[in-house]
């Protein structure tokens, strides 16, 4: 194994797309910052030797961590060994956060819970209910690579040779340290492109059309600092009305979505990507329209 790869399943994750992310990605910057980092198709893609990483999903973030610390990804890797693929374990290790224990619970366990679920439940998913209690049933499949030894262990060597920076909060704060040319690259959660087919709850709270416009300010923010900014969500009219400027490239990527809790949410789709090159335009002045809001 040559290169980097996300050592865990993630809806709407970006290995597919990695070619397009690639040609329209700059080819020099200083700082990398990805503040929806999700499994990290695009980071270990890039490799990037300085980046900040963030998600708002703790345990997520637990475990990039865990996988980082030199003397905890041993009790990782043995601890994900002593997990088994039957239905009626899967639903006990399933309802350890539903416990006041789960809170005092080792971090290394946790990562081990998280990875193992991960790879186990239905389809791959990542969902939480209301209260933050992981929900998604057991998935069902003959040999799941939940001890993937060799993956975690670049990861980790990934992390820890290069000045990597990882956190746990909200994107606007995750990208307040970005300056000219800086690399943001922005993978939030998608518009959804029905009723149905909303699919924000990996972690409480969700992610609605509120955030979605919060994140847009970010981004035209990013570009008049004079950073590069590459924001990918789905093709909708919505997303597409929000950055409809003139210095923004929008360009239309064919993506194959296979992992959703709706089968019919599943297969080929249009996705988008905005590309704002603050790096050649480095003047704080208005854009193309009125951006009194920002």
């Amino acid at each position: 194994m040559d290169k980097l790869q996300p050592f865990l399943k993630w809806a709407g994750g970006k290995r597919q797309l990695l070619p397009q992310i690639r040609k329209h990605a700059p080819e020099n910057f200083k700082r990398y910052f990805e503040p929806f980092v999700g499994a990290g198709a695009v980071l270990f893609d890039i490799t990037p030797k300085q980046a900040l990483i963030n998600d708002t999903n703790e345990e997520l973030i637990n475990v990039y961590n865990v996988i980082k610390d030199k003397e905890k990804i041993e009790l990782l890797i043995n601890h994900l060994k002593t997990h088994v693929n039957k239905e009626e374990y899967f639903y006990d290790i399933r309802k350890l956060d539903r416990k006041d224990s789960f809170n005092n619970l080792a971090d290394y366990k946790k990562a081990s819970r998280f990875i193992y679920l991960n790879k186990t439940c239905y389809n791959g998913l990542y969902r939480v209910n209301s209260k933050g209690h992981f929900n998604v049933p057991f998935g069902r499949y003959k040999n799941p690579q939940y001890v993937n030894e060799a993956v975690l262990r670049k990861v980790h060597s990934y992390l820890n040779d290069n000045r990597i920076e990882i956190m746990n909060t909200d994107f606007e704060e995750a990208v307040e340290g970005a300056e000219a040319g800086d690399f943001i690259y922005l993978d939030p959660p998608y518009d959804p492109i029905s009723k149905t087919s909303t699919f924000t709850e990996y972690s409480k709270g969700g992610f609605n059309r509120d955030e979605q416009i919060r994140l847009r300010d970010t981004f035209i923010d990013l570009y008049k600092r004079g950073c590069y900014v590459l924001l990918s969500n789905s093709n909708t009219d919505f997303i597409n009305s929000i950055y409809d400027y003139p210095e923004f490239l929008n360009i239309k990527v064919n993506a194959n979505r296979s992992i959703n809790s709706n089968k019919n949410g599943r297969g080929k789709i249009k996705e988008v990507l905005i590309v704002g090159d603050g790096t050649k335009n480095f003047k704080r002045q208005s854009l193309g329209k009125d951006f009194q809001q920002v």
